[in-house]
């Protein structure tokens, strides 16, 4: 397979956790991977342990500036020449009640959550487009589904990141690009294991009729469907990986807004 054929996909918030798992399925499968995160000093160290670095491209970028999102699809495309897949992984949070967050806070979480998967898709569509299509996945969150305490801005702006995803499907699947989004439930991640207490963690095992919390890998299967051609007619969806969560409708006690209201 030349240079000009081998499928590539871009990856954002890919250092660590969910967005590691997502590129390293695709590694496995013999992608072209482009690992792209804000963290260069964990973006250096996972890099450093990748096993083809022949074949794949770490870029140091803020998915919520312009300038740098254009910069790094312009190496991207000067590194592999195309590119069939871009998974918009990258994401940040603040927990807090909703009379307590701060406005730099609500935008620092839109920015990155929202901002940075149009910009990306903004930017990556043309390449795309050159060569002959491609797909688009929005890592969203269970809690862009279903409202949550502590979650005014997180939550948002995932539900935004939906509407965006329809919006984009209903005029890039015309174009032959499909955008689709993940909404995974709780994850046990690096990060989770450090937040959550044992128990919210009992809380959530008690909420998801599967009874545990879903793996990265678990997220970077799903991706993987959608970016491949057993997904080829699924466009504008949301494919809620939770373990049952949303669908249960059961909320959590631990999370009670009246305990985090103001004094």
């Amino acid at each position: 397979m030349t240079k000009a054929e081998a499928r590539v996909a871009l990856i954002t918030g890919a250092a660590r956790g969910i967005g590691l798992a997502i590129a390293q399925w695709f590694d496995a499968r013999d992608w072209r991977v482009v690992l792209l995160d804000l963290d260069g000093e964990q973006l250096q160290r996972t890099f450093a342990q990748w096993p083809h670095r022949e074949r794949a491209l770490a870029l140091h970028a803020d998915v919520s500036n312009p300038g740098q999102v254009t910069e790094a699809v312009h190496e991207a495309e000067a590194a592999f020449g195309r590119i069939d897949a871009l998974v918009n992984n990258a994401g940040v949070a603040v927990f807090k009640p909703l009379l307590q967050i701060r406005f730099d806070e609500w935008r620092h979480v839109m920015a990155t959550n929202l901002d940075g998967p149009f910009l990306c898709t903004q930017a990556v569509a043309p390449l795309m487009l050159r060569n002959g299509g491609g797909s688009v996945v929005h890592i969203a969150s269970i809690s862009g589904l279903r409202a949550s305490t502590l979650r005014v801005a997180y939550g948002t702006s995932k539900a935004a990141l939906l509407h965006l995803m329809r919006q984009q499907a209903a005029e890039l699947g015309a174009l032959g690009i499909r955008v689709n989004a993940v909404a995974p439930g709780p994850v046990e991640t690096a990060m989770a294991q450090q937040v959550h207490t044992p128990q919210i963690r009992a809380g959530y095992h008690a909420a998801i009729p599967l009874g545990r919390y879903g793996t990265p890998l678990e997220i970077a299967e799903a991706v993987g469907f959608l970016c491949s051609d057993a997904a080829a007619y699924v466009n504008g969806q949301v494919l809620a990986v939770d373990g049952g969560f949303d669908a249960t409708g059961i909320g959590l006690n631990d999370l009670d807004v009246r305990k985090n209201a103001p004094g």
